[in-house]
This record gives C-alpha cells, structure tokens and sequence, in this order.
C-alpha cells in the first residue's frame, strides 16, 4: 500500500519533497550530517529528547514503565536515522503515517507532538558541527523537520476525520431506532435534520425490519424533526412508497399545524400518504389496521 493510497487527500510524495524544497543538496547535506552522528550522535540525541520528555506532565500518562520508554527510545532512534539517510520513498512517507495515526490513537495531543518534534529539531541543529557544510546541514535538517511535522500532522487531521465520521454514522443508526411496539406495527420517532444520508438509513432500516417482522403498518412520527421542506417531505413519500410495495401501510404522524402549512406553501403533493397530528391518533389508525381495538377501562 503507498502512501497516497492510505490519504487521497494527502499531495504526492514528490509533490511535498518539492513544496519543502528537498532535493539532491539537501539530501547531501544530510549525508554529511548523518556521518557525524555514526560517531555517537544518535545516542546524545536521543539521550537529550528523553532528558526533556521526562519533564513533560504526559510522560506519566503515555509512558507507563521503563520498558516501554526503552521500546519507544528503538523507534525514536530509526525515526532520526531515517531522516539522516535522506531517502523519501514510500516507505519513509508511510512510517510517519503510522507515526501520527498512532499518536493520535493513544489521545496525544497534537501540540503536545509538534512541541515534541519542535524540540527534536532544536537538538538536531544544537549538534552539527562547525565547518564548511554547517549551513547546508542546518538547512537541510530544518526543511526534513519541517517536512515529518506535516505528514505526521496530516495523518492526525485524517485520523479525527475518520473518527468524527464513523460517530457521526454511530449517532445517525443510534437516532433511527425502528421499535416494534405491537405485533404488525413498526415505530420510528425522528429527531433533528433530515438529510439524504439519514434519509437512506431511514429507508434502510426500516425495510429490513418490515421484512423481518412481516409488519403490517409502520409509523413515522415527525413531531421532533427540526425543518420539513420539499427534501424532507420527499423523502418521507418515498419511504412510503417503499413500504407499500412490501404490504406495509406507512402513516406519518407528528405532522404539526406549521410543518402542515409549509407543505402547502412548497406545493408538495403527498399523494396517498396517511398523516396524523399526534402519534396518539397514528396509533388508534394502526391498531384498527390490525385488528386492535383499545378501549378506556371504567373507574372502579
């Protein structure tokens, strides 16, 4: 799997080497840097970041013990000695994918990395050595810095993304809860906007239920549906509709004096779909559809 592939959203490695302005004399330069950190540099780097992680109030939280900092300081040392080779392919694109979906896993703030790699940087810089290439390396390492902070950032922005929209899916299944309430008669009470996707969950569910259930009539209570306009009442046809096909009568209840007045305004025909005011009337309907009759027992 490439890079790309796992962030349609994410440019092209090349693209990002560009805008970052990584080419063959940065690269160079970090080759240059890379032999002076043969020489021990990789241990006092890694040394310094953990001296300063220590002192940080999420230490406590995300390291546990010292096995796990000893692990951790492995991946730390492969992370810099990545950058230092200074090939950006796939697989080193890939690597800090993993980075910021695994840090944003665990609930690590963002600030809290970016301070991280803030610091990271500063001590990279804090040991190239005096001399002719000192700048080339101070700027190659500043621009590769630059460049790990925003995939990692990208891969934490996707992942809140993925997380938000798999809640947001959550919420809508939870809000479309279609309940047997007699046998024959389906209920769905609606609450909030109805939009196209919670439409089809609507559509969807309520199907399937109807198959299982061999229902006989299914009511749709719209009493706490926030905007009914010509998509909504659209799509509430529709569902009736489809529920006809499959022998189930459906009746809309909840529909108030103002949403009554806007379809009417909109010009909306509901053709032959039932509606009721109140879902105490949309139950006397079904119960009468199958055969039930309820009946006020007398005061004794």
């Amino acid at each position: 799997m490439s890079y790309t592939a796992m962030d349609l959203h994410a440019p092209e490695p090349a693209t990002m080497l560009e805008v970052y302005g990584i080419g063959q004399d940065e690269i160079d330069a970090l080759h240059a840097w890379r032999d002076h950190l043969e020489e021990g540099g990789y241990t006092q780097l890694v040394d310094s970041f953990y001296r300063w992680l220590r002192e940080q109030p999420e230490y406590e939280e995300f390291i546990e013990d010292e096995a796990t900092e000893q692990r951790l300081r492995g991946l730390h040392e492969r992370h810099v000695r990545s950058m230092a080779a200074g090939v950006f392919d796939d697989a080193y694109f890939e690597a800090r994918d993993r980075v910021g979906v695994v840090h944003a896993r665990i609930g690590l703030p963002l600030h809290s990395y970016l301070g991280a790699m803030n610091h990271l940087t500063m001590d990279m810089l804090a040991q190239v050595p005096a001399g002719e290439d000192q700048a080339r390396i101070l700027t190659a390492i500043t621009k590769v810095g630059h460049l790990d902070t925003a995939v990692i950032a990208l891969a934490y922005s996707r992942y809140a993304s993925e997380r938000v929209a798999s809640q947001s899916k959550a919420l809508l299944e939870m809000s479309t809860p279609v309940t047997e309430i007699w046998q024959g008669v389906l209920l769905l009470p609606i609450v909030g906007i109805i939009d196209s996707g919670r439409a089809q969950d609507i559509m969807t569910g309520a199907l399937t239920k109807i198959a299982a259930s061999r229902a006989r009539v299914f009511i749709i209570d719209i009493s706490g549906v926030a905007v009914v306009d010509t998509a909504v009442a659209n799509y509430l046809i529709k569902v009736t509709r489809a529920t006809r096909l499959m022998g189930c009568e459906c009746i809309v209840s909840g529909v108030s004096p103002a949403i009554a007045e806007t379809i009417v305004e909109l010009g909306i025909d509901v053709g032959t779909v039932v509606t009721t005011g109140t879902l105490m009337q949309a139950l006397v309907v079904a119960f009468d559809r199958v055969g039930l009759r309820v009946e006020q027992r007398g005061s004794r």
